[in-house]
């Protein structure tokens, strides 16, 4: 006999209390009293705004129906978020934390309760969050990927109590801070996303001399570039890698955080001519050795190390080289290690980022230029730091300083056509001329050549976002965002996007946590004032700037105008209007 049971298709979010029966044991009626708070004041109301339906409630856990898997996901992160604002100033023992777990499946009504796998499955999804946190099984993922500009990291397949297959997972990434990490077994950490996916961290120094620090970070950072370069393979930016330099992470944690199935790691000895590099490749799932190798070579010959790295990383993982990926390998040509060493040095300098290291930072990338003048990685670096000047107004930076950027970042790119750091550089110095078509074919080229660069990406996601293509922009930025996690500028590019669109919830949150990552930041203060003021939330946007100007007393707003080379009037509209309607200077 055929089933008639009537079954719709649903989003489903299952949360229950973290440590709910602990915090009764304390206090039961303190602890009952800010639950009935915490569901008046924040989650009623949520729910109701995302569209959404109380089902099953029972003691601590609730059951919720959304038309959409889209509209569940954002209200369990403004949830979670919410929560964590709540929690501010609370003891820890005494904070409630939601766990949350999101599914889309067939289920059964049952008059208003629901009942069936979509929300069985949703429960145990919920057992495997962190306090704070979300999952999400793999069809709630697929549904809501590209839509929400939030960052899900993949969490492998867990075997559950009475579901029969295993559930693949993707667990909330969070805003650094609020979520806690969710004690995992072994067995349900990361398996192989469709790439398989590693970080670099950054190797460390044996050379004996602490001085020799920059040579083991640009050993680090070439490699990262090598690998990226395997288009088989995601690879995690270095911004993100060397997030953990002076530490001693656990591989799972890390592998948990940025998102990833493998970690390679290792050390760098220079002594007179010569390198030696130890690497090891570990697995997340277990922090097992997958490989191992060392390598001895002249220094000269820092590209054949690199190469024999990557060609054995890749045959570990069972990655094939393309035969254009293949055929860039060939004919590497050999160093000058003297000036590759003024390029490391040149190039440690400039991430510090300040106007006095730009001047030492150029300093020694022209002198590599000197030694070297093929050295196409020391143009494209100089390229960006003169970008960088003119942009920040430093050293007496002008006009001919971003002429000068322009000419450098040509000449990288014609002295090797198949560097994509050279084609980023090009697209960006192209931007800043606003020669959008030009800037459109470099970063082209750059993602052409190294699908990885997440520096490409969001280069060429500003040229579509000037040019008002938005949507294609958003796609950019999240892609480069997943490959640089901690790269805190993708949060303001992501809202001036989202800002725009007119998704102005979405930006906000973006501006928001720029604003917790870097709390000096006067630009996106600048946009959040904006945005209250076009959403008429007047009061907001007036604390907001006079954050602002503590921040920067002689930011001035116009110069949005001149800088951003906005081909579509709507960005300016939007900004300006919000500045207007708020009595902001603009």
């Amino acid at each position: 006999m055929m089933d008639t049971v009537p079954r719709r298709l649903a989003a489903i979010l299952a949360a229950d209390i973290a440590g709910y029966t602990r915090l009764v044991g304390m206090d039961e009626e303190a602890t009952i009293t800010a639950l009935r708070s915490h569901r008046a004041q924040l989650l009623d109301g949520l729910v109701e705004r995302h569209g959404g339906r109380v089902a099953n409630t029972a003691g601590d856990s609730i059951v919720i129906e959304f038309p959409s898997a889209v509209e569940a996901i954002r209200c369990a992160i403004a949830v979670q978020r919410g929560m964590a604002a709540r929690n501010d100033g609370v003891a820890p023992e005494r904070r409630i934390q939601f766990r949350i777990g999101i599914n889309v499946g067939d289920v059964v009504a049952q008059g208003d309760d629901l009942l069936g796998d979509g929300v069985n499955i949703a429960a145990r999804l919920e057992g495997l969050s962190a306090p704070g946190g979300i999952v999400l099984s793999a069809n709630a993922f697929e549904y809501a990927d590209g839509k929400i500009d939030a960052q899900f990291n993949d969490g492998g397949e867990h075997a559950v109590k009475n579901i029969t297959r295993p559930l693949r997972i993707w667990r909330w990434a969070g805003d650094g801070e609020n979520v806690a990490t969710a004690p995992v077994k072994n067995e349900e950490l990361p398996r192989h996303p469709v790439k398989p996916s590693i970080a670099v961290l950054p190797f460390n120094n044996m050379s004996g001399d602490p001085e020799q620090e920059y040579f083991a970070d640009g050993m680090t950072e070439d490699i990262i570039t090598d690998l990226s370069k395997a288009s088989g393979l995601l690879v995690i930016a270095r911004n993100s890698s060397f997030a953990y330099k002076g530490r001693s992470p656990d591989v799972r944690q890390v592998c948990r955080e940025l998102g990833v199935a493998f970690v390679l790691e290792g050390s760098v000895r220079r002594a007179g001519g010569r390198i030696r590099v130890n690497a090891q490749l570990i697995a997340g799932s277990d922090g097992g050795h997958i490989w191992a190798e060392r390598y001895d070579h002249d220094l000269e010959d820092i590209f054949v190390v690199q190469d024999e790295l990557t060609r054995e990383i890749v045959a570990a993982l069972r990655v094939k080289l393309t035969p254009m990926e293949e055929k860039r390998r060939e004919n590497r040509r050999k160093v000058n290690p003297e000036a590759y060493d003024y390029f490391y040095r040149g190039r440690s300098l400039l991430l510090r980022f300040s106007p006095q290291t730009m001047i030492e930072s150029r300093r020694m990338l022209e002198r590599a230029i000197e030694i070297d003048p093929h050295m196409a990685s020391a143009y494209a670096v100089l390229a960006l730091l003169s970008n960088a000047e003119y942009l920040n107004r430093w050293n007496n930076a002008n006009d001919d300083t971003l002429a000068e950027a322009l000419a450098l970042a040509e000449r990288a790119c014609e002295i090797d056509k198949n560097d994509s750091f050279g084609y980023a550089a090009l697209c960006m110095c192209h931007i800043w001329h606003r020669q959008l078509d030009a800037a459109e074919t470099a970063g082209e080229r750059c993602l052409e050549l190294d699908s990885n660069s997440a520096v490409g990406c969001s280069a060429l996601g500003q040229v579509l976002d000037f040019r008002g293509r938005h949507e294609r922009a958003l796609e950019l930025f999240r892609r480069s965002f997943k490959m640089d996690p901690h790269y805190d500028m993708a949060l303001i590019l992501l809202g001036r996007a989202q800002f725009a669109l007119g998704r102005d919830e979405e930006a906000e949150s973006s501006f928001r946590q720029r604003i917790i990552r870097n709390p000096n930041t006067d630009t996106t203060r600048a946009y959040l004032a904006a945005l209250y003021g076009a959403t008429g939330r007047i009061d907001e946007a007036r604390r907001v700037w006079q954050e602002l100007l503590a921040v920067n007393p002689d930011f001035d707003p116009e110069r949005m105008r001149v800088t951003l080379p906005y081909e579509v009037p709507t960005w300016f509209d939007r900004f300006y209007g919000g500045l207007e309607k708020a009595g902001l200077p603009g």
